[in-house]
Protein backbone atom coordinates (compact mmCIF):
# COMPACT_ATOMS: atom_id res chain seq x y z
CA UNK A 1 0.00 0.00 0.00
CA UNK A 2 2.52 2.62 -1.05
CA UNK A 3 0.50 5.85 -2.04
CA UNK A 4 1.77 6.35 -5.97
CA UNK A 5 3.14 10.11 -5.24
CA UNK A 6 5.49 8.52 -2.98
CA UNK A 7 7.08 6.36 -6.01
CA UNK A 8 7.07 9.55 -8.25
CA UNK A 9 9.90 10.95 -9.55
CA UNK A 10 11.14 14.10 -7.06
CA UNK A 11 10.20 16.87 -9.44
CA UNK A 12 6.83 15.29 -9.83
CA UNK A 13 6.44 15.57 -5.68
CA UNK A 14 7.64 18.85 -5.79
CA UNK A 15 5.22 19.86 -8.47
CA UNK A 16 2.43 17.85 -6.43
CA UNK A 17 3.18 19.80 -3.06
CA UNK A 18 3.68 23.33 -5.01
CA UNK A 19 0.05 22.87 -6.23
CA UNK A 20 -1.09 21.72 -2.83
CA UNK A 21 0.48 24.86 -1.45
CA UNK A 22 -1.27 27.29 -3.08
CA UNK A 23 -4.83 25.87 -2.57
CA UNK A 24 -3.50 26.52 1.30
CA UNK A 25 -2.60 29.55 1.25
CA UNK A 26 -5.92 30.54 -0.33
CA UNK A 27 -7.62 28.48 2.62
CA UNK A 28 -5.34 30.17 5.25
CA UNK A 29 -6.23 33.68 3.50
CA UNK A 30 -9.67 33.13 3.67
CA UNK A 31 -10.25 31.27 6.55
CA UNK A 32 -7.48 32.00 9.55
CA UNK A 33 -7.77 34.49 11.49
CA UNK A 34 -3.88 34.21 12.64
CA UNK A 35 -2.63 34.37 9.62
CA UNK A 36 -4.73 36.70 7.91
CA UNK A 37 -2.71 38.51 10.77
CA UNK A 38 0.41 37.67 9.58
CA UNK A 39 -0.24 38.41 5.82
CA UNK A 40 -1.07 42.10 6.49
CA UNK A 41 2.09 42.50 8.94
CA UNK A 42 4.23 41.17 7.34
CA UNK A 43 3.26 42.43 3.60
CA UNK A 44 3.28 38.82 2.22
CA UNK A 45 2.47 38.40 -1.74
CA UNK A 46 0.71 35.31 -1.70
CA UNK A 47 1.05 35.62 -5.99
CA UNK A 48 4.59 35.56 -5.58
CA UNK A 49 4.53 31.89 -4.02
CA UNK A 50 4.89 29.64 -6.30
CA UNK A 51 7.58 27.09 -5.13
CA UNK A 52 8.82 25.14 -2.30
CA UNK A 53 11.43 27.71 -2.04
CA UNK A 54 9.21 30.44 -1.73
CA UNK A 55 8.22 29.37 1.47
CA UNK A 56 11.34 31.71 2.22
CA UNK A 57 9.13 34.39 2.09
CA UNK A 58 6.67 33.98 4.55
CA UNK A 59 7.34 33.87 8.15
CA UNK A 60 7.65 30.82 10.72
CA UNK A 61 5.11 29.92 13.09
CA UNK A 62 6.43 29.37 17.02
CA UNK A 63 4.80 27.25 19.18
CA UNK A 64 4.49 30.30 20.97
CA UNK A 65 2.28 32.08 18.68
CA UNK A 66 0.75 28.92 18.81
CA UNK A 67 -0.27 29.13 22.52
CA UNK A 68 -0.79 32.51 22.57
CA UNK A 69 -3.29 32.71 19.75
CA UNK A 70 -4.74 29.10 20.22
CA UNK A 71 -8.48 30.23 18.70
CA UNK A 72 -7.14 32.28 16.30
CA UNK A 73 -5.46 29.06 14.36
CA UNK A 74 -9.12 28.12 14.02
CA UNK A 75 -10.41 27.76 10.52
CA UNK A 76 -13.54 26.20 10.78
CA UNK A 77 -17.28 27.09 12.73
CA UNK A 78 -17.85 25.30 15.85
CA UNK A 79 -20.66 23.39 14.64
CA UNK A 80 -17.88 21.77 12.15
CA UNK A 81 -15.81 20.33 15.00
CA UNK A 82 -15.94 16.80 15.67
CA UNK A 83 -13.15 16.14 17.91
CA UNK A 84 -10.93 18.03 20.04
CA UNK A 85 -7.19 17.15 21.47
CA UNK A 86 -4.11 18.72 23.39
CA UNK A 87 -0.84 18.45 22.78
CA UNK A 88 1.22 17.01 26.12
CA UNK A 89 3.09 20.32 26.89
CA UNK A 90 6.47 19.04 26.68
CA UNK A 91 7.89 22.52 26.15
CA UNK A 92 4.79 24.62 27.34
CA UNK A 93 1.33 24.73 28.09
CA UNK A 94 -0.35 22.43 25.95
CA UNK A 95 -2.45 23.81 22.93
CA UNK A 96 -5.60 22.45 21.63
CA UNK A 97 -6.47 21.23 17.98
CA UNK A 98 -9.64 20.85 16.96
CA UNK A 99 -10.10 18.47 14.19
CA UNK A 100 -13.55 18.02 11.38
CA UNK A 101 -14.98 15.35 10.05
CA UNK A 102 -12.80 15.56 6.92
CA UNK A 103 -9.72 15.90 9.49
CA UNK A 104 -10.18 12.73 11.32
CA UNK A 105 -10.17 10.69 7.44
CA UNK A 106 -7.15 12.09 6.88
CA UNK A 107 -5.81 10.95 9.98
CA UNK A 108 -6.82 7.88 9.18
CA UNK A 109 -5.63 7.39 5.81
CA UNK A 110 -2.23 8.96 7.50
CA UNK A 111 -1.85 6.24 9.90
CA UNK A 112 -3.14 3.64 7.02
CA UNK A 113 0.11 4.27 4.86
CA UNK A 114 2.32 4.74 7.80
CA UNK A 115 1.51 0.80 9.44
CA UNK A 116 1.76 -0.10 5.68
CA UNK A 117 4.91 1.57 5.52
CA UNK A 118 6.20 -0.94 8.34
CA UNK A 119 4.89 -4.06 6.78
CA UNK A 120 1.02 -4.12 8.80
CA UNK A 121 -1.92 -5.59 6.72
CA UNK A 122 -5.30 -6.27 6.53
CA UNK A 123 -4.34 -10.10 8.38
CA UNK A 124 -2.55 -8.85 10.84
CA UNK A 125 -3.75 -7.70 14.86
CA UNK A 126 -2.49 -4.99 16.75
CA UNK A 127 -2.69 -4.36 20.11
CA UNK A 128 -2.70 -0.80 21.37
CA UNK A 129 -0.71 0.05 24.29
CA UNK A 130 -1.12 3.58 25.38
CA UNK A 131 -4.26 5.53 25.71
CA UNK A 132 -7.31 6.75 23.54
CA UNK A 133 -8.36 8.97 26.14
CA UNK A 134 -7.77 12.44 27.60
CA UNK A 135 -7.47 14.70 24.88
CA UNK A 136 -4.85 12.07 23.27
CA UNK A 137 -4.59 12.10 19.61
CA UNK A 138 -2.10 9.66 19.29
CA UNK A 139 -3.90 6.64 20.70
CA UNK A 140 -7.15 7.74 18.38
CA UNK A 141 -5.03 8.05 15.27
CA UNK A 142 -3.95 4.72 15.81
CA UNK A 143 -7.36 3.19 16.13
CA UNK A 144 -8.85 4.74 13.30
CA UNK A 145 -5.58 4.25 10.81
CA UNK A 146 -5.69 -0.14 11.85
CA UNK A 147 -9.68 0.72 10.79
CA UNK A 148 -8.64 2.13 7.94
CA UNK A 149 -6.82 -0.45 6.77
CA UNK A 150 -8.76 -3.27 7.56
CA UNK A 151 -6.48 -4.22 10.67
CA UNK A 152 -7.50 -5.59 13.73
CA UNK A 153 -6.87 -4.05 17.23
CA UNK A 154 -7.00 -4.31 20.87
CA UNK A 155 -7.13 -1.50 22.92
CA UNK A 156 -5.43 -2.58 25.59
CA UNK A 157 -4.47 1.09 26.82
CA UNK A 158 -0.68 1.55 28.71
CA UNK A 159 0.86 -0.68 31.74
CA UNK A 160 -0.27 -3.38 33.33
CA UNK A 161 2.21 -6.21 32.23
CA UNK A 162 0.15 -8.74 33.10
CA UNK A 163 -2.93 -7.48 31.27
CA UNK A 164 -1.16 -6.66 28.16
CA UNK A 165 0.54 -10.53 28.52
CA UNK A 166 -2.90 -11.58 28.68
CA UNK A 167 -4.29 -9.69 25.97
CA UNK A 168 -1.27 -11.52 23.98
CA UNK A 169 -2.36 -14.73 24.64
CA UNK A 170 -5.72 -14.40 24.23
CA UNK A 171 -6.35 -12.52 21.07
CA UNK A 172 -2.50 -13.54 19.46
CA UNK A 173 -1.81 -9.77 18.07
CA UNK A 174 1.07 -9.63 15.77
CA UNK A 175 2.39 -5.89 16.18
CA UNK A 176 2.45 -3.94 19.28
CA UNK A 177 1.89 -0.38 19.28
CA UNK A 178 4.13 1.07 22.65
CA UNK A 179 6.86 3.03 24.17
CA UNK A 180 9.68 0.87 24.06
CA UNK A 181 11.32 1.28 26.95
CA UNK A 182 7.75 -0.78 28.05
CA UNK A 183 9.01 -3.70 25.84
CA UNK A 184 11.33 -4.28 28.68
CA UNK A 185 8.94 -4.48 31.16
CA UNK A 186 6.98 -6.99 29.25
CA UNK A 187 10.01 -8.82 28.84
CA UNK A 188 11.10 -8.87 32.89
CA UNK A 189 7.51 -10.36 33.47
CA UNK A 190 7.86 -13.16 30.83
CA UNK A 191 10.74 -13.94 32.15
CA UNK A 192 9.55 -14.17 35.56
CA UNK A 193 6.48 -16.07 34.48
CA UNK A 194 7.81 -18.48 32.17
CA UNK A 195 6.71 -17.00 29.39
CA UNK A 196 8.35 -17.71 26.00
CA UNK A 197 9.08 -14.71 24.16
CA UNK A 198 10.14 -16.21 21.08
CA UNK A 199 7.15 -18.48 21.17
CA UNK A 200 4.54 -15.86 20.46
CA UNK A 201 2.30 -14.33 17.76
CA UNK A 202 4.11 -10.92 18.15
CA UNK A 203 6.58 -10.60 15.48
CA UNK A 204 6.77 -6.81 15.37
CA UNK A 205 6.69 -3.38 17.30
CA UNK A 206 5.84 0.11 16.77
CA UNK A 207 7.60 2.01 19.02
CA UNK A 208 6.51 5.52 19.78
CA UNK A 209 7.70 8.43 22.39
CA UNK A 210 11.60 7.71 22.50
CA UNK A 211 13.94 7.16 20.28
CA UNK A 212 15.10 3.29 19.36
CA UNK A 213 18.03 4.20 16.95
CA UNK A 214 21.65 6.20 17.02
CA UNK A 215 22.12 9.06 13.77
CA UNK A 216 23.37 6.21 11.50
CA UNK A 217 19.94 4.12 12.03
CA UNK A 218 21.78 1.29 14.15
CA UNK A 219 20.05 0.05 17.05
CA UNK A 220 20.56 2.93 20.19
CA UNK A 221 21.15 0.31 23.89
CA UNK A 222 17.23 0.69 24.59
CA UNK A 223 16.81 -1.27 21.17
CA UNK A 224 19.68 -3.14 21.36
CA UNK A 225 18.71 -4.34 25.08
CA UNK A 226 14.94 -5.55 23.54
CA UNK A 227 16.31 -7.38 21.05
CA UNK A 228 18.89 -9.20 23.09
CA UNK A 229 15.76 -11.49 24.47
CA UNK A 230 12.93 -10.42 22.29
CA UNK A 231 13.38 -11.35 18.35
CA UNK A 232 11.28 -8.84 16.92
CA UNK A 233 11.11 -6.20 14.05
CA UNK A 234 11.30 -2.80 15.84
CA UNK A 235 10.09 -0.03 13.48
CA UNK A 236 10.62 3.67 14.39
CA UNK A 237 8.12 6.25 14.26
CA UNK A 238 8.02 10.18 14.65
CA UNK A 239 5.18 12.20 14.97
CA UNK A 240 3.21 15.00 16.68
CA UNK A 241 -0.26 16.36 17.33
CA UNK A 242 0.81 19.55 15.83
CA UNK A 243 1.74 17.59 12.05
CA UNK A 244 -1.39 15.14 12.09
CA UNK A 245 1.34 13.65 10.17
CA UNK A 246 3.37 10.40 10.77
CA UNK A 247 6.83 9.50 9.65
CA UNK A 248 7.40 5.83 10.00
CA UNK A 249 10.08 3.10 9.20
CA UNK A 250 10.03 0.46 6.49
CA UNK A 251 10.95 -3.00 6.41
CA UNK A 252 14.77 -1.35 5.47
CA UNK A 253 14.95 0.50 8.53
CA UNK A 254 16.59 3.82 7.84
CA UNK A 255 14.29 6.99 8.40
CA UNK A 256 10.44 8.14 8.76
CA UNK A 257 9.12 8.30 5.83
CA UNK A 258 7.79 11.33 4.45
CA UNK A 259 4.32 11.42 3.46
CA UNK A 260 4.17 14.65 0.59
CA UNK A 261 0.33 14.25 -0.01
CA UNK A 262 -0.18 15.69 3.83
CA UNK A 263 2.82 17.77 4.67
CA UNK A 264 5.48 19.95 3.64
CA UNK A 265 9.28 19.66 5.44
CA UNK A 266 11.77 22.26 5.86
CA UNK A 267 15.41 21.24 8.21
CA UNK A 268 16.14 24.86 8.91
CA UNK A 269 18.85 26.60 11.03
CA UNK A 270 18.83 29.27 13.53
CA UNK A 271 18.41 32.13 11.33
CA UNK A 272 15.57 29.82 9.37
CA UNK A 273 17.49 29.27 6.12
CA UNK A 274 17.17 25.59 4.48
CA UNK A 275 20.63 23.77 5.63
CA UNK A 276 22.99 22.08 3.83
CA UNK A 277 22.13 18.08 3.18
CA UNK A 278 23.23 16.32 5.55
CA UNK A 279 23.25 18.85 8.42
CA UNK A 280 21.24 19.01 11.71
CA UNK A 281 18.60 21.26 11.39
CA UNK A 282 15.16 22.36 13.32
CA UNK A 283 12.58 20.69 11.18
CA UNK A 284 9.30 22.84 10.40
CA UNK A 285 6.04 21.77 8.80
CA UNK A 286 3.14 22.75 6.35
CA UNK A 287 0.10 20.56 6.93
CA UNK A 288 -2.01 19.80 4.02
CA UNK A 289 -5.06 18.67 3.44
CA UNK A 290 -5.84 20.01 7.05
CA UNK A 291 -9.38 21.50 7.85
CA UNK A 292 -9.95 22.72 11.12
CA UNK A 293 -6.29 24.18 11.90
CA UNK A 294 -3.86 23.90 9.42
CA UNK A 295 -0.52 25.21 10.00
CA UNK A 296 1.90 27.21 7.99
CA UNK A 297 5.72 27.01 8.57
CA UNK A 298 5.17 25.56 11.89
CA UNK A 299 8.55 25.30 14.18
CA UNK A 300 8.47 21.71 15.75
CA UNK A 301 11.69 22.23 18.37
CA UNK A 302 12.73 19.07 16.99
CA UNK A 303 16.06 19.02 15.40
CA UNK A 304 17.11 16.44 13.13
CA UNK A 305 18.59 15.66 9.61
CA UNK A 306 17.03 14.31 6.63
CA UNK A 307 18.18 11.93 4.23
CA UNK A 308 17.35 12.20 0.56
CA UNK A 309 18.37 9.33 -1.54
CA UNK A 310 15.59 6.88 -2.41
CA UNK A 311 14.71 3.68 -0.46
CA UNK A 312 14.94 0.18 -1.49
CA UNK A 313 11.41 0.28 -0.56
CA UNK A 314 10.53 1.93 -3.81
CA UNK A 315 9.77 5.21 -2.47
CA UNK A 316 11.28 8.18 -3.19
CA UNK A 317 10.25 10.76 -0.30
CA UNK A 318 12.98 12.23 1.75
CA UNK A 319 13.58 10.02 5.25
CA UNK A 320 13.95 11.21 8.66
CA UNK A 321 16.36 10.15 10.62
CA UNK A 322 16.10 9.88 14.88
CA UNK A 323 15.46 13.01 16.58
CA UNK A 324 18.77 14.67 17.82
CA UNK A 325 17.22 16.57 20.66
CA UNK A 326 14.13 19.53 20.89
CA UNK A 327 16.07 22.70 20.43
CA UNK A 328 14.86 24.54 23.61
CA UNK A 329 16.58 21.25 25.34
CA UNK A 330 19.74 21.82 24.43
CA UNK A 331 22.41 21.68 27.36
CA UNK A 332 25.81 23.30 27.39
CA UNK A 333 27.24 21.88 29.80
CA UNK A 334 31.23 22.56 30.42
CA UNK A 335 31.86 23.47 26.94
CA UNK A 336 29.78 20.01 25.42
CA UNK A 337 26.47 20.16 23.57
CA UNK A 338 24.54 18.24 24.72
CA UNK A 339 20.64 17.06 24.09
CA UNK A 340 18.97 15.10 26.54
CA UNK A 341 18.46 11.44 24.21
CA UNK A 342 21.75 11.34 24.44
CA UNK A 343 22.01 10.87 28.46
CA UNK A 344 19.11 8.30 28.15
CA UNK A 345 21.34 5.89 25.40
CA UNK A 346 24.37 6.06 28.41
CA UNK A 347 21.51 5.33 31.20
CA UNK A 348 19.57 2.62 29.09
CA UNK A 349 22.63 0.76 29.28
CA UNK A 350 22.37 0.17 32.72
CA UNK A 351 19.96 -2.64 33.60
CA UNK A 352 20.29 -2.06 36.83
CA UNK A 353 18.68 1.51 36.58
CA UNK A 354 14.98 0.66 37.00
CA UNK A 355 14.03 4.51 36.19
CA UNK A 356 15.63 8.23 35.58
CA UNK A 357 15.01 11.99 35.69
CA UNK A 358 16.88 14.06 34.64
CA UNK A 359 16.89 18.32 35.94
CA UNK A 360 18.46 20.71 34.09
CA UNK A 361 19.26 24.12 35.85
CA UNK A 362 20.93 27.49 36.31
CA UNK A 363 23.70 27.82 38.63
CA UNK A 364 24.89 31.10 40.16
CA UNK A 365 26.76 31.98 37.22
CA UNK A 366 23.82 31.36 34.69
CA UNK A 367 25.46 28.30 32.96
CA UNK A 368 23.84 24.66 32.59
CA UNK A 369 23.79 22.55 35.81
CA UNK A 370 22.49 18.81 35.31
CA UNK A 371 21.34 16.57 37.87
CA UNK A 372 20.43 13.08 37.14
CA UNK A 373 18.43 10.80 39.73
CA UNK A 374 18.46 7.36 39.40
CA UNK A 375 16.73 4.68 41.38
CA UNK A 376 18.33 1.47 40.54
CA UNK A 377 17.52 -2.62 42.01
CA UNK A 378 20.86 -2.63 43.67
CA UNK A 379 22.36 0.64 45.02
CA UNK A 380 26.26 0.42 45.38
CA UNK A 381 29.43 2.85 44.68
CA UNK A 382 30.30 0.49 42.74
CA UNK A 383 27.37 1.00 40.38
CA UNK A 384 27.60 4.54 40.61
CA UNK A 385 31.15 4.57 39.80
CA UNK A 386 30.17 2.45 36.53
CA UNK A 387 27.22 5.32 35.31
CA UNK A 388 30.21 7.50 35.87
CA UNK A 389 32.44 5.95 33.86
CA UNK A 390 30.52 5.36 31.51
CA UNK A 391 29.20 9.23 30.92
CA UNK A 392 32.78 10.07 30.82
CA UNK A 393 33.57 7.66 28.19
CA UNK A 394 30.39 8.26 25.63
CA UNK A 395 29.96 12.35 26.17
CA UNK A 396 33.11 13.27 27.34
CA UNK A 397 31.31 15.12 30.30
CA UNK A 398 30.18 13.92 33.87
CA UNK A 399 26.69 15.38 35.78
CA UNK A 400 25.99 14.90 39.03
CA UNK A 401 24.71 11.56 39.68
CA UNK A 402 22.29 10.66 43.01
CA UNK A 403 20.23 7.83 43.72
CA UNK A 404 16.62 8.14 44.86
CA UNK A 405 13.69 6.55 46.04
CA UNK A 406 12.15 5.11 43.41
CA UNK A 407 8.29 6.08 44.85
CA UNK A 408 9.77 9.74 45.10
CA UNK A 409 10.88 9.53 41.21
CA UNK A 410 7.56 8.28 40.25
CA UNK A 411 6.19 10.98 41.67
CA UNK A 412 8.64 13.48 39.37
CA UNK A 413 8.12 11.02 36.17
CA UNK A 414 4.13 11.08 36.34
CA UNK A 415 2.86 14.79 37.56
CA UNK A 416 -1.07 15.46 37.28
CA UNK A 417 -2.57 15.12 34.02
CA UNK A 418 0.86 13.67 32.57
CA UNK A 419 -0.31 11.10 29.85
CA UNK A 420 3.49 9.83 29.55
CA UNK A 421 6.40 9.53 31.70
CA UNK A 422 8.44 12.64 32.23
CA UNK A 423 12.13 11.71 31.93
CA UNK A 424 13.17 15.18 31.42
CA UNK A 425 12.69 18.38 34.27
CA UNK A 426 13.93 21.40 32.53
CA UNK A 427 14.07 24.10 35.61
CA UNK A 428 16.36 26.69 33.34
CA UNK A 429 14.23 29.98 33.19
Amino acid sequence: MIPEIEKASKEKIKGIQEKKLKSLLKYLLKHSIYYQRVFKEYQVNLDAINTLEDLSKIPVTTKDQLQQSNDDFICVPKGKIIDYVTTSGTLGEPVTFALTDNDLDRLAYNEAISFACAGVGQDDVMQLMTTMDRRFMAGLAYFLGARKLGAGIIRVGSGIPELQWDSIKKFQPTYLICVPSFLLKLIEFAQQHDIDLNNTSVKGAICIGEPIKNQDFSLNVLASKIKAFWDIELYSTYASTEMSTAFNECEYHSGGHHHPELIIAEILDDDDQVVAEGEVGELVITTLGVEAMPLLRFKTGDMMMAHAEACKCGRNTMRLGPVVGRKKQMIKYKGTTLYPPAMYNVLNHFREVDIFVIEISHNDLGTDEILVKIAAKNESETLLTEIKDHFRAKLRVLPRIEFYDKKELNVLRFPAMSRKPVELIDRRE
